[in-house]
């Protein structure tokens, strides 16, 4: 049997530690888990409370054009239903464009690092991967540019960035959608959308229409909580739907997966509270970090990169024999940091106090 060469020479991707192993390794009663930016207040009641109902006639497929959620979702963001195409989470989105637009001959140009599954599909379809080192935390948007050519397909571009959290502005984005040749594909991935607030950042869907070669994406899996039932969406031109729609699988998207997200979208006062508290937590830690004399990146999403004068490997690990899984730095690209994701109140005041005692420790 011959598999793909690349395959080869590629690791499938690595979760962070789950809550029971860590229990079980450390001998723990509770763990607080804020390495996957999910969010740490669940999700919609209305979504809970309905759950049960959405169980019935599991024997029949999906409605694999989710007309229900796409008419919905249609109403919600003001497009139309053709505008639209769903996923088993926006990775799926990522994957079904890498599938439709990448081969071999074929290049995409990205950020490192950011989302690492723009990489990984790609390479799989047999692209060359063209990666633009980050300049303090954000995309370096000219030299992005410079290494577009006519063989090149799609350009990503994650706001807030995956993992720094720093957001592209409007005027960096409408430099690169009016720069870039109409062969290549824009991808503005979006999966942190709800917890921008930034006043310069770019509103993607009130200028959609006006570049054909743009898809937006967005997920239920963070604001929305909704990452256990993996649903996610893109938005773009009628015309690159359709060119999309054929590299989908017919029933990607699950039958309680699409009934919970029309439920999660009735309910933004969820949404609303969970955002607030996020902002506050988030801010809380900004000051935390600058009385600490902590170097950070802004980030508008509701985690943040926090740099370190100690490798972040020896900082998860410390955090971990306390009770809380972060995400080290190490494995991000980003050495002497740790990805943080905003936590209740209650356990980023005791977080906080854990991150200064091990650094006191080590320097002084």
């Amino acid at each position: 049997m011959q598999a793909k060469e690349i395959l080869k020479n590629m690791k499938p991707y690595k979760p962070g530690k789950q809550i029971e192993e860590v229990k079980e390794e450390y001998g723990l009663d509770r763990i607080v888990k804020l390495a996957s930016n999910e969010n740490p207040f669940g999700f919609s009641s209305q979504v809970k409370e309905q759950l049960p109902a959405l169980i019935n006639q599991l024997e029949k497929y999906p409605d694999g054009y989710s007309a229900a959620l796409r008419k919905k979702m249609a109403s919600f963001l003001n497009v139309k239903g053709e505008q639209l195409i769903f996923g088993n989470g926006s990775d799926e989105i990522v994957q079904i464009i890498c599938r439709t637009f990448l081969e071999a001959g074929a290049n995409t140009v990205m950020a490192t690092p950011t989302f690492p599954q723009y990489r990984h599909n790609a390479l799989i379809e047999g692209a060359e991967v063209r990666e633009v080192p980050l300049q303090n935390g954000h995309h370096d948007i000219e030299a992005m540019l410079d290494q577009i050519d006519e063989r090149t397909r799609v350009l990503w571009l994650c706001t807030p960035n995956n993992p720094t959290g720093v957001h592209m502005t409007e005027s960096e984005v409408k430099l690169v959608l009016s720069s870039v040749p109409s062969h290549v594909l824009v991808v503005i991935d979006e999966a942190y959308y709800e917890y921008m607030d930034a006043d310069n950042r770019f509103e993607s869907l009130a200028d959609l229409n006006n570049y054909e070669n743009l898809i937006v994406l967005r997920t239920f899996s963070k604001a929305y909580g909704l990452a256990g039932l993996r649903i996610g969406y893109g938005v773009a031109s009628p015309s690159i739907i359709q060119t999309l729609e054929p590299a989908r699988e017919p029933f990607n998207t699950s039958t309680i997966a699409q009934a919970a997200a029309i439920l999660a979208l009735d309910d933004q006062s969820f949404i609303n509270e969970s955002i607030a508290s996020n902002k506050k937590s988030k801010e809380e830690l900004f000051k935390f970090l600058e009385e600490n004399d902590i170097e950070y990146y802004p980030s508008q999403a509701n985690f943040v990169l926090i740099h370190l004068p100690i490798s972040g490997d020896e900082m998860f690990e410390h955090l971990l024999s306390k009770g809380f899984i972060v995400r080290s730095g190490e494995a991000l690209g980003l050495p002497q940091s740790i990805r943080l994701t905003i936590g209740k109140e209650e356990d980023m005041y005791v977080i906080q106090k854990e991150i200064k005692e091990k650094i006191q420790s080590v320097t002084t």
